[in-house]
């Protein structure tokens, strides 16, 4: 055969959400660097996104093209240019988004009759994927952005319910059949969870995870030396997952590290130079991620915190948020030269690389998780919705490379939950900073960097997991031929 017929092709289809899209994308280039031809599906603004990368890849000889669909916002109910879940601003704007990805089937469908592809890589959110795949008989792969830890907790905690066995919001329960011992309270689980009840969120979750148990395999974003118990109890549950991770090391240049994930970045110099007049692990970064809403009461007790803590910081915070209402009059001017705000998106991976980088405030999203691993650094940990209370265990109980802030409600909306003090704030920053404990954590997470760059190197456990992947689908697509 020549190389076009037996060239296994693969069609992508990422959530439009930035923690889902930024690295299925990334994975998407790495199996395009590994020969497949490959198809990303989006909507033209998600796809503006990424298209620069994809164009330089294609320059240097990958076989990767994105195809784009409008996204039905008008039939969703959602306003125009409404294309990613970051622009959702309500939980009755979250589920339109969420129940609007089932008008995409069709021009999907239409896709997929037309090219014919090997195998689907598609977000679990497309919960009917599955029957599309299975329509073509082609293997379909659920992506769901997550680790093998939050998964195996959630399957054990859906299958067991022992949040239903406690008496109170605040008593703990243990998740039964772990490979460790994890305590967790009904407030840090999401409402569709925590109580027997139907609602339209519960029909939700319940297709995807129907989605997920008959799809062939998972893509994890996560590498073997990080999480081994979960990635053998996973096998253990007869359940197909390859973990390809960390995906944002696919990034090797700075342009690309600078542009993940954003058309425009907001301009590196600023912040990469005023981190170069730093010592090395003198400064603390910030960030919440792209969907977290604070309220001006618990952005000023971050401040206050971050003045008492006397450790030089940058604080990414989003470039919606009026500084007016909750800044102190002549913070930034106080503390120039030990602090630097700095808002909208940040170019992340360049920053936590950054040797004057010491730790990480962080609200267990798994990708500023995983970058926190991989850049060796030690983490305050500050969850507040999606799977984060479960993530933020992996580090402060499992790896011991974590201090919890003691945030301990789900919500989200994080600005109508009450606000964690300055105290325990400035306590978590000084205990990860300052002192011997401190010096441990950083070593123990400086050897689990250098073991997430060693996966993705040739011969990795990472770099093997993906080519035993590849091998399989053209073992596969041969048989089939």
């Amino acid at each position: 055969m020549d190389r076009k017929t037996d060239q296994l092709h693969m069609y992508f289809l990422p959530m439009m959400a930035p923690g889902h899209m930024i690295p299925l994308v990334d994975i998407a280039r790495q199996f395009a660097r590994h020969g497949a031809k490959i198809t990303i599906i989006t909507t033209p603004l998600n796809a503006s996104t990424f298209s620069k990368a994809i164009q330089r890849d294609r320059e240097l000889g990958s076989d990767i093209s994105i195809r784009t669909t409008e996204f039905p916002c008008k039939e969703a109910g959602l306003p125009d240019g409404c294309e990613n879940i970051a622009s959702t601003t309500s939980t009755e704007m979250y589920l339109k988004f969420i129940m609007g990805l089932s008008l995409f089937q069709q021009p999907f469908e239409q896709f997929l009759e037309e090219d014919h592809p090997d195998c689907l890589v598609a977000a679990p959110q497309f919960s009917w994927a599955v029957d599309v795949a299975a329509k073509l008989g082609i293997p379909r792969i659920f992506f769901n952005g997550t680790g093998f830890f939050p998964l195996c907790a959630l399957h054990s905690l859906m299958e067991h319910t022992p949040h239903l066995k406690v008496e109170s919001e605040t008593e703990e329960f243990i998740i039964p059949g772990l490979p460790d011992t994890i305590k967790m309270s009904r407030q840090q689980l999401p409402d569709h969870l925590k109580y027997e009840t139907e609602s339209i969120i519960t029909e939700i979750v319940r297709n995807i995870m129907r989605a997920e148990m008959t799809s062939y395999g998972a893509i994890v974003n996560s590498f073997y030396e990080l999480e081994p118990n979960y990635v053998t109890h996973r096998e253990l549950e007869g359940r197909k997952a390859w973990h390809v991770g960390p995906v944002s090391l696919y990034n090797k240049d700075n342009e690309d590290k600078a542009q993940r994930g954003h058309g425009i970045s907001f301009c590196e110099h600023q912040c990469l130079d005023w981190l170069n007049t730093k010592e090395p692990k003198s400064v603390i970064y910030i960030c919440f991620g792209s969907m977290s809403v604070f309220s001006s009461a618990q952005l000023l007790e971050i401040a206050m915190a971050l003045e008492a803590s006397d450790q030089q910081f940058v604080w990414a915070t989003q470039d919606t948020i009026n500084e007016q209402t909750w800044l102190p009059e002549g913070f930034e001017e106080k503390l120039k030269g030990r602090g630097l705000i700095i808002k909208g998106w940040v170019p992340q991976v360049l920053i936590l690389d950054h040797e004057a980088i010491g730790g990480f405030v962080t609200h267990c999203g798994w990708n500023s998780l995983l970058e926190g691993v991989t850049a060796g650094v030690p983490m305050v940990t500050w969850p507040l919705s999606a799977e984060q209370f479960f993530n933020e265990k992996l580090p402060t109980e499992i790896l011991k490379i974590g201090v919890p802030v003691g945030a301990q409600a789900w919500s989200y909306r994080t600005d109508s939950t009450v606000p964690i003090n300055r105290e325990n704030i400035q306590r978590a920053i000084t205990k990860l900073m300052v002192g011997q404990e401190a010096e441990e954590m950083r070593s123990r997470a400086a050897a689990l960097g250098n073991l997430a760059k060693m996966a993705v190197e040739k011969g990795g456990s990472s770099d093997n997991s993906l080519g035993s992947l590849l091998e399989e689908l053209r073992k596969r697509k041969s048989s089939s031929n």
